[in-house]
């Protein structure tokens, strides 16, 4: 096996677009020195199908959330489904939700109703959060304030070095995505040289967000060399230290052994 130490922090292996490819994938992601990875859900069904992997696969976590596209659907009924499937042991997290006001849909309101009952889900089950900012970061760090008792992850961070630095002040993390190596991204690259060391975690949220150079083009989990490695090349250390260092961030932040 690969000696690299490689852990994504955020993945959808339940997307359809691992469909025709999924198990020869998951298979060999091992050996490609992926050692862990957490699969996130976005809704009830895709939570159940991370949950359903992670039982499958000895490196494979889950995480259980409805995220903010699909807040309508965090109904009463539904954060009880999330706690029967939150006690499954290899469920690491509740997310991922969030704020994202990009396109306001579902509207508003909505969506920080279903993010609050699921930081008190995630507050009562004793669990970290895995938390989708998109265009929201003000709303989005007022609200993890008034739970001062749970810790997460704001995963594809893209908010400002102080909105990190009052993540970080608050016992956060800090999730980067291949987005850190694109050209345009100099307020990503700001955050991730500024960071401290251990509250970096690296993702892929694959199949998005493929780094560069592979932009546009399907994500896997072995794309975390490239935005390991860009990470390096901005903190002055090697891509294996960053693999390193940010494996044993994500198996503590998690909780793995």
């Amino acid at each position: 096996m690969n000696e690299r130490l490689l852990f994504d922090t955020h993945a959808h292996y339940d997307d359809a677009a691992f469909d025709a490819d999924r198990e020869e994938l998951l298979a060999r992601l091992p050996s490609d020195g992926v050692r862990y990875v957490v699969n996130v859900g976005c809704d009830l069904e895709s939570s159940r199908r991370a949950v359903a992997l992670a039982q499958r696969y000895d490196y494979l976590y889950a995480g259980v959330g409805i995220h903010p596209g699909n807040a309508e659907a965090c109904t009463p009924e539904a954060l009880s489904e999330l706690r029967r499937l939150a006690a499954q042991p290899k469920v690491v997290a509740i997310g991922e939700i969030g704020l994202d006001y990009h396109y306001d849909t579902p509207p508003r309101d909505i969506q920080r109703d279903a993010f609050r009952a699921q930081m008190r889900l995630a507050q009562a089950l004793g669990l970290p959060v895995s938390i989708h900012d998109r265009d929201a970061h003000g709303e989005s760090l007022a609200i993890v304030r008034e739970f001062p008792d749970v810790r997460g992850v704001f995963h594809c961070f893209s908010g400002s070095v102080e909105t990190a630095r009052e993540l970080v002040a608050l016992g956060w993390y800090l999730g980067f995505t291949g987005v850190v190596t694109f050209q345009n991204a100099k307020k990503t690259a700001a955050v991730a040289a500024d960071a401290p060391e251990d509250r970096i975690l690296i993702e892929t949220d694959c199949p998005y967000l493929s780094p560069e150079p592979y932009r546009g083009r399907r994500c896997d989990s072995t794309r975390l060399l490239y935005t390991g490695a860009k990470i390096a090349a901005l903190r002055g250390k090697t891509p294996e230290e960053i693999y390193r260092l940010t494996c044993e961030n994500a198996r503590r932040f998690y909780r793995i052994p």
